[in-house]
C-alpha cells in the first residue's frame, strides 16, 4: 500500500518524482501529491484522482525543484480528500510522506496542539510532521537529521517516511520501521522508493534500509544509521531494472498482459532447472531439508491458496506432514512449535506486513528453518529468511494476482519433488517424468490461452450476474477458491468458491438460474463423484460452466456450457486450470467497466496489519 519516491538531484525531479508514482500505481492508492523546494520554499501539488491528473497539475503550474518527494496515499486515517493528501506540510518548513500507521497518534495529537498546532487533516501523518518541526525548534542544533531521529523514537506504530525542510536546503531523510524503504544511487543524484521499480533507469545501484534505518540522502551520497543511531554500511546491490518492464505495451489492462506473460515467465522458471536439488531453495538447504518432518505454509490471499494447493502435493509426492494457515491469524493464536518443521512464507512482493509479523513469530517460537517464496529480490521477507526461492515473474502491476500465483505454484512443486527426492519418495524415472512436464507447461499454457474466445462468450453471461459459485474437488479446490477471489476482486461479483461434496451441506441452497456454477472437472480419480455434483446443481435448475479435460466426457447442454482443456495434466493441472479462471474474471470485469488493474478500496502491496 502507498508509495513513497524522494529525491535530492543536479537537476530538476519533478519528472522524476511524478514518474516514479506512475511506476507505484499498481500498489493501490485514493490520492496523490508531490512536493518539491522550488526557490527556497516547499511547494505542493496534491490530487483525489489519478497520478496522470497530478503530472498535469504539476505542468500547469511549472512545479520545479532539485529536492522533492512524492506519494500515493491509500487511506486510513481520514477521507480519501485533498486536506488529507501527502505530502504533509508543517509551519511552511517541514514537507513529509509517510507509509503505515501511528498507533499512538491521538495522544501526540493532542499534546502538540497544547503547544499550538493547528492540523488541517485527519491523518495520523500529520502528527510526525509537527513532531519533527517541534523538535527542531527544541533543539540547539537545529539539525532536521537528529529531529527526525528524536521524533521517530516517540511513535508507536509502523511508518516509511520521507521528509525535508526549508531549513536544510539539499537534504532529504528517509526512516523505515515496518514498512519498506530502498535507496537508489544514481549519477545524477541520490533518492528513496517503496519499491526499486520506481527508480528504474534513474539509480543503477540500490540499498535496502534494514528495520529501524534511517538515511540522509544529499548530492555527495546517502548516509545511513542504525535504530541505535550509529553509522552503519548497508550493502550496496547493483540491480539493472528496466522501465519497459512495466510499459503496457499492446495489452488494454496489465492484467491481460500479466496473464499473457505466464507461459513466458514459467519458461524462465524452469528451463534451467534440470536436476532436482536442495539447492534451488538457498544455501543451507540441503542440511535443512534434512531435518525436516513436516512443513508449515503461511501466507495470504492468493498466495494462501498457492499453499493450499502445495499441501496435496507435499503429502502426495513428498509425504510430508503439511500445515496452510492464514498468516494473520497465525501470529495470533497458541501453537504447538515443532523444531523440525520447515516454515515456508509465500508473497509475491515480500513486503507483505501479516507474512512477513508471522515470519517472525515463528521464529521466536523457536522455528529454526525458514524459506521465502518471493518474486522481489532484497524484499525484507527474503531477507529475514533462511533459505529463499525467487519465482522470478518480473514485476507484477495489476492488483490482481495472476503470473506471481503460477510461478509460486511452480515453485512449491518444486519444493514438493525436492523434498519427497531427498526422502526418497521421488524416484530417478519420476523426477525426470516431472522436469519433462514442466518444460512441456508453458507449450500447455499456450493451448488454454487460446481459449480466450470462448471465454469472452462465458463473460458475457456473467456480467449481468451479482453472484456465482465456483467447484472443485482435492487438488482443484484451491484453484476453486482463487477463481472465485479473481471474479470479486476485480468485477464485484460476489463469488465463493466450495468444494463439490459440500453442495449438499449449504450452499445448494443458493443454486437458481441466476447463479452461474463454475466447476473444475479434470479428467482425474474424483471426476466421477463431480458429475455426481453436477447433477444436483442441474436438478435445481442451475446453469453449469465447466472446464472439462479434452478426454473427460462431459456434453454440453442448454444448462451446461462446456470449455474444452487440453487432456489431464497430471499434479500440475491446477496451473493449467487457473488460467481461464483468471481471464473469465478479468473479461467479465471488462464487461462490467470495471477499473481492472485497481480495483476499488484494495492494494497489491498490503504493508499495514
Amino acid at each position: 500500500m502507498c508509495g513513497i519516491v524522494g529525491a535530492v538531484a543536479r537537476r530538476d525531479v519533478t519528472s522524476t518524482l511524478t514518474e516514479g508514482l506512475r511506476r507505484l500505481e499498481y500498489r493501490g492508492y485514493d490520492s496523490c501529491g508531490i512536493a518539491v523546494l522550488q526557490q527556497g520554499v516547499p511547494r505542493r501539488v496534491r490530487s483525489v484522482t489519478r497520478v496522470a491528473n497530478l503530472i498535469a497539475q504539476v505542468e500547469e503550474v511549472a512545479l520545479s525543484g532539485t529536492v522533492g518527494i512524492a506519494h500515493t496515499r491509500w487511506a486510513t486515517h481520514g477521507a480519501p480528500v485533498t486536506e488529507n493528501a501527502h505530502p504533509i506540510f508543517s509551519n511552511g518548513d517541514i514537507a513529509l510522506v509517510h507509509n503505515g500507521i501511528i498507533e499512538n497518534h491521538e495522544a501526540l495529537r493532542d499534546e502538540l496542539k497544547a503547544l499550538g498546532y493547528v492540523f488541517e487533516s485527519d491523518t495520523d501523518t500529520e502528527v510526525i510532521a509537527h513532531l519533527i518541526h517541534h523538535t527542531c525548534q527544541q533543539q540547539s542544533s537545529g539539525c532536521l537529521f537528529d529531529a527526525v531521529r528524536h521524533s521517530l523514537q516517540r511513535l508507536h506504530g509502523a511508518y516509511a517516511i520521507a521528509v525535508f525542510a526549508k531549513s536544510e536546503p539539499g537534504r532529504v531523510i528517509g526512516a523505515r520501521a515496518g514498512s519498506p524503504l530502498v535507496v537508489g544511487l544514481g549519477e545524477q543524484g541520490n533518492y528513496l522508493a517503496s519499491d526499486a521499480m520506481a527508480l528504474a533507469g534513474t539509480a543503477e545501484n540500490f540499498i535496502y534500509l534494514e528495520e529501524g534505518d534511517m538515511v540522509e540522502l544529499s548530492l555527495d551520497g546517502a548516509r545511513v544509521v542504525d535504530r541505535h543511531g550509529d553509522n552503519v554500511q548497508r550493502s550496496i546491490k547493483a540491480q539493472c531494472l528496466s522501465g519497459n518492464a512495466v510499459e503496457l505495451g499492446p495489452y488494454r489492462h496489465y492484467m491481460q498482459k500479466e496473464i499473457f506473460e505466464q507461459p513466458s515467465v514459467i519458461a524462465d522458471a524452469t528451463e534451467a532447472v534440470q536436476m532436482i536439488t536442495p539447492d534451488l531453495f538457498g544455501q543451507g538447504a540441503e542440511l535443512a531439508f534434512r531435518e525436516v518432518d513436516s512443513v508449515l505454509i503461511l501466507a495470504c490471499g492468493t498466495s494462501y491458496y498457492s499453499g493450499l494447493t502445495a499441501k496435496y502435493w507435499l503429502e502426495s509426492l513428498a509425504q510430508v506432514s503439511t500445515q496452510v494457515e492464514v498468516a494473520s491469524e497465525y501470529r495470533y493464536r497458541s501453537s504447538v512449535t515443532n523444531p523440525n518443521t520447515l516454515v515456508v512464507v509465500v508473497s509475491q512482493s515480500g513486503e507483505t506486513a501479516d507474512t512477513l509479523a508471522a515470519l517472525k513469530h515463528a521464529q521466536l517460537l523457536g522455528h529454526r528453518h525458514t524459506l521465502a517464496i518471493c518474486n522481489v529480490a532484497g524484499s525484507t521477507i527474503t531477507r529475514h529468511a533462511q533459505l529463499q526461492y525467487m519465482t522470478s515473474a518480473g514485476p507484477e502491476i495489476g492488483v490482481a494476482s495472476t503470473k506471481a500465483f503460477t510461478t509460486q505454484l511452480v515453485a512449491l512443486f518444486l519444493l514438493a519433488l525436492a523434498l519427497g527426492k531427498q526422502r526418497g519418495r521421488v524416484s530417478a524415472m519420476e523426477e525426470a517424468a516431472y522436469l519433462n512436464q514442466l518444460h512441456h507447461l508453458p507449450a500447455e499454457l499456450n493451448s488454454v490461452l487460446a481459449l480466450e474466445a470462448q471465454i469472452i462468450a462465458w463473460s458475457e453471461a456473467f456480467a449481468g450476474k451479482e453472484h456465482a459459485l465456483f467447484l472443485g474437488r482435492g487438488l482443484h479446490y484451491p484453484i476453486a477458491l482463487e477463481g472465485a477471489l479473481k471474479l470479486k476482486e476485480i468485477s464485484y461479483i460476489h463469488a465463493e468458491a466450495y468444494p463439490a461434496g459440500e453442495l449438499k451441506h449449504g450452499p445448494l441452497a443458493l443454486v437458481t438460474s441466476q447463479m452461474p456454477v463454475v466447476t473444475i472437472a479434470p479428467n482425474d480419480a474424483l471426476l466421477e463423484k463431480l458429475k455426481s455434483n453436477m447433477q444436483e446443481v442441474r436438478a435445481r435448475g442451475g446453469q453449469l460452466y465447466v472446464l472439462a479435460d479434452a478426454n473427460s466426457r462431459i456434453g454440453s447442454s442448454d444448462s451446461v456450457h462446456v470449455i474444452r482443456m487440453p487432456e489431464n495434466y497430471g499434479s500440475l493441472s491446477p496451473i493449467l486450470h487457473v488460467v481461464p479462471l483468471q481471464l473469465l474474471a478479468y473479461h467479465t470485469a471488462c464487461a462490467r467497466g470495471t477499473d481492472v488493474d485497481k480495483p476499488r478500496n484494495l492494494a497489491k502491496s498490503v504493508t499495514v496489519e
